[in-house]
């Protein structure tokens, strides 16, 4: 059981740090733009669109990893007061939140980006790049936190459970 949450673990740390490089592509892309703008003023027609494509999967893939790290805005006025048995429920609880949301929007979200994929979608802009790839990152970021969510649940009912038994 650990070996599983820690190899979901482990793929959305690749994920993670994947997503984390892409800022490396985004910033020469828009300096790029910036002096192609105001030093020469010939603006592109890609380089702010290209960067915006990029920040999509940037923020989509870097969230089931902070799930695992504790890195999303949490309200925990109540559960930091909680101990024992009913801090692993409110953890569990939580997690089951995430969990559902996550899977819902993976499912709804899986036939919009086939559907896309169909049409070859394309951005309508001046660049007019094909975006139906991006769209498939919606549902497999959102299938990713899904799982890290069942990994932490697990992780909360079965490791915690010893910890709690080893205080008693």
């Amino acid at each position: 059981m650990k070996q599983i949450c820690s190899l979901i673990t482990g793929i959305n740390r690749v994920l993670f740090l994947a997503a984390a490089a892409l800022i490396f592509a985004v910033v020469p892309m828009l300096l790029f733009e910036v002096v192609a703008r105001y030093a020469f003023d010939s603006p592109t027609v890609w380089a702010m669109e290209a960067s915006t494509l990029v920040f999509g999967p940037h923020f989509l893939f870097a969230g089931p990893y902070l799930l695992h790290l504790k890195g999303h805005v949490a309200v925990d006025i109540f559960s930091e007061k909680l101990h024992g048995r009913a801090k692993i429920a409110s953890e569990v609880f939580s997690y089951l939140v995430v969990a559902i949301f996550a899977g819902v929007f993976a499912v709804v979200s899986w036939p919009l980006a086939m559907n896309s994929f169909g049409m070859a979608e394309t951005s309508f802009s001046a660049w007019n790049p094909p975006i139906w790839w991006l769209k498939f990152v919606v549902p497999l970021s959102f299938a990713m936190l899904f799982t890290q969510a069942v990994a932490e649940i697990l992780q909360a009912v079965f490791f915690s459970e010893n910890e709690i038994g080893a205080d008693a």
